[in-house]
This record gives structure tokens, C-alpha cells and sequence, in this order.
């Protein structure tokens, strides 16, 4: 990926993890919300131990923008840290939902 020219044919997954205060603030529906901007397909949840947990499927230039604005979160969240896994894109996903 790094060098190369995203094209709208180029997608990828990824499997991401968010810590810091992400819990509590809204940061699931932002991710939807975002999500919809970017047409990221996937979804997002909260772990036990306090981080946000999303898989993902997008074109390359719409998945790295999404991932810049998990960085940021809503307003009253404080990330902390965004692990990203970059996978193949497997097509399995139709939508972006929450997860409980």
C-alpha cells in the first residue's frame, strides 16, 4: 500500500482497535456516522476492557481516511491509541452496523 496510488477498484479490511476514554461518549455512533461518509462497510463494539473494536471493508483511500477521523473521535472521547490490522478485503460485509 504505502507508494502505491489507491484506485476505486482497491479494497481492504482491517481490524481495528481504539483505547483511551472511548466508552461512554458516543464513539460507536460515531463510527456509523463516519462510516456512512466513507462507505466503510463493517461494524463496531465495546470490549469488556474499556477499547471500541471495529472490523472493516472499503476502497483503500476511504478505509486511511476513516481510520484519521477514529484518531480524532467525537467530542468528548480522548483516543489514545488506534491499532490498525490491515487484511484483505473479503467482501463480507453489506452495511456498517453496532454491535452489542
Amino acid at each position: 500500500m504505502p507508494g502505491s496510488k489507491p484506485s476505486t477498484n482497491s479494497r481492504v479490511g482491517a481490524e481495528i482497535l481504539v483505547s483511551g476514554r472511548v466508552q461512554g461518549v458516543g464513539y460507536r455512533f460515531f463510527t456509523e456516522r463516519v462510516a456512512a461518509r466513507h462507505n466503510v462497510l463493517g461494524w463496531s463494539r465495546n470490549l469488556p476492557d474499556g477499547r471500541v473494536e471495529l472490523e472493516i471493508e472499503a476502497d483503500e483511500a476511504d478505509a486511511k481516511e476513516f481510520v484519521k477521523e477514529l484518531e480524532k473521535g467525537p467530542a468528548m472521547a480522548r483516543v489514545e491509541e488506534v491499532k490498525v490490522d490491515w487484511k484483505t478485503c473479503a467482501g463480507r460485509f453489506r452495511n456498517f452496523t453496532i454491535r452489542v
